[in-house]
């Protein structure tokens, strides 16, 4: 349904086309009414809507400049490039094709059909657009490369492409296009660049590499340090390919020889950049002409999942959840995941932790990680018993010694908190901070337990300090710390402390509350009165604590 506003908008704009300002014959109302119509819906995210307008309106393609631009655009996000690409194809007038993405689509093309000799020529035009804005920079001058070493068979640095790690991951897969001697050290050094944690989704292409050249074991060796459960689905699932000896799955799904997998792979990182810029149709656009490339890289459509989610569009989420099928147990757990969080979206929490557990309880000898992964979710749902039996499960098949083993006495520990079990609350996050001494999530979290209880209020303090140091602008920690020098009688610290955590986090219900006692304490009644009733206003208040608030607001805090 059209906005207010808009149908503003779009009358204003007939009223204007109706006074005789047309710019051809073929710009009459009813044209103009479509083509207006199509441009609000894809403002308001509605594609489908759009690409029904633009076709209402077609007499326009040759006619008017901006027609064939937006139809163009609209048709690469509801998956229909070849028709985008025939669009472009079949317009007789090039003045109306002077756009950026008209070219970048007749490349791609071009790239489909392995004529790049084809596609050099197309990135001639396109190279005129290309200082529109960083991105169409980076993907022409990207695209020039790419198009010379698939014609003429060789590596042309550009000086102008230094762009750090993108370009590490595209010198990669251009060598490993050309079967390189040094491509294993090139690959050794995008996994690890920077000393970071080692990249995941580039494991995947090492051992990819490894596997084509029929080198299993060192395919096998670089996945032997992957947690078994802290990793990505991708690496998860490429694990448990690996472990079962799937080589041909790797094969599958992405060759650094196949022209058209090395540029998908290209168009996917740029629409990654996009997504991260929270640039969703920019995103879809790019993914789109990925996915046209190489549909086979099944795992990609996660990131489409993930924007549709971001736009709240359920539908479109939903049906391509369903490309990760039960063929790949891990891929499938995770459309489980994603379509139980669309329920409870949709507001219906009991409906979603029936459907995840039953789902769940229909997979047989679950992987660690989906274990662990189920653990989470029932605890969201605030079936703390369930998930102190499924951390219980995951830590009697864990090494001591694993990365992720403090973190689940962590999680188990905060649940037998949840349930008032204070006592083995306590043993377990204690464990976990013999393992990491310094964690300081643990150690707020215990600290605050302590806090409630009225219990070891100094080691409680010295607890929040050590955090509080690592953390200075996490709100929880602040809050936590802010609470404690109030149960010591520090209100003038306590009240400087509040006041940083409701400025980080206005919304939220705890820290809303302690402000308001410490206010109170301050003999600042209406400022106190204002923060209470703020807590009041939140949909995720629980109902002890608006009765809480209820009486402050009566009699104020209690034992004051």
């Amino acid at each position: 349904m059209l906005s207010k506003f808009y149908k503003i908008t779009l009358l204003f704009c007939l009223i204007i086309f109706n006074q005789n300002i047309v710019y051809s014959k073929s710009f009459n109302k009813k044209n103009a009414y479509n083509y207006f119509s199509a441009l609000v819906s894809i403002e308001e995210n509605q594609n489908d809507e759009s690409l029904k307008f633009f076709n209402f309106s077609k007499e326009l393609k040759e006619s008017h400049s901006t027609y064939i631009n937006k139809y163009v655009f609209s048709l690469v996000l509801s998956k229909k490039v070849n028709k985008a690409i025939n669009e472009i194809k079949t317009t007789k007038d090039n003045q109306f094709i002077d756009f950026f993405e008209a070219y970048l689509l007749l490349i791609i093309d071009s790239i489909k059909k392995n004529n790049y000799k084809e596609g050099l020529d197309y990135l001639k035009i396109l190279k005129k657009y290309e200082n529109e804005d960083n991105y169409k920079f980076i993907v022409s001058n990207f695209l020039n490369e790419y198009l010379n070493l698939f014609q003429y068979k060789k590596i042309e640095l550009n000086p102008d492409n230094d762009f750090g790690k993108m370009t590490l991951i595209n010198r990669t897969l251009q060598k490993c296009y050309l079967g390189h001697s040094d491509t294993e050290t090139y690959f050794e050094n995008l996994i690890n660049y920077n000393n970071e944690v080692r990249d995941s989704r580039y494991l995947f292409f090492y051992a990819n590499y490894l596997i084509s050249q029929n080198n299993h074991i060192k395919a096998k060796d670089i996945f032997n340090n992957v947690d078994p459960i802290n990793n990505s689905l991708f690496i998860a699932q490429s694990k448990k390919w690996i472990d079962e000896e799937k080589y041909e799955t790797f094969k599958k799904i992405f060759s650094c020889n196949n022209s058209n997998d090395i540029i998908a792979e290209f168009l996917f990182i740029i629409s990654n950049l996009y997504a991260g810029e929270n640039e969703i149709a920019n995103s879809n656009f790019y993914f789109n002409l990925s996915n046209f490339l190489n549909p086979k890289f099944i795992f990609n459509s996660a990131l489409l999942v993930d924007n549709y989610l971001q736009e709240q569009d359920f539908v479109k989420a939903k049906k391509t959840l369903k490309n990760f099928t039960k063929e790949n147990k891990i891929y499938y757990w995770y459309r489980v995941k994603k379509n139980a969080q669309i329920i409870f979206e949709e507001h219906n929490k009991d409906k979603s932790f029936k459907y995840i557990k039953t789902k769940f309880d229909e997979i047989k000898n679950p992987y660690l990680k989906t274990i662990y992964e189920m653990g989470n979710a029932v605890k969201g749902y605030e079936k703390y018993d369930l998930s102190i039996k499924y951390y219980s499960k995951v830590l009697s098949k864990l090494s001591s010694t694993s990365l992720i083993y403090a973190d689940v006495l962590y999680r188990r520990g905060g649940s037998y908190e949840r349930m008032g079990k204070t006592k083995k609350a306590d043993e377990d996050l204690i464990k976990s901070l013999e393992i990491n001494p310094d964690e300081p999530h643990v150690l707020n979290y215990l600290a605050y337990s302590w806090l409630e209880r009225n219990y070891k209020i100094d080691s409680a303090m010295e607890m929040l300090k050590k955090a509080y140091n690592q953390r200075k602008n996490d709100p929880y920690i602040i809050d936590s710390i802010g609470w404690a020098y109030y149960l010591m009688g520090d209100y003038k610290e306590a009240e400087k402390l509040l006041r940083k955590a409701v400025q980080i986090m206005p919304d939220d219900p705890i820290v809303n509350d302690h402000y308001g006692d410490i206010l109170w304490k301050l003999g600042k009644k209406t400022q106190a009165s204002y923060f209470w009733k703020n807590v009041l206003t939140f949909e995720d208040t629980e109902k002890k604590m608006k009765e809480d608030i209820f009486y402050k607001l009566l009699k104020g805090p209690k034992n004051t």
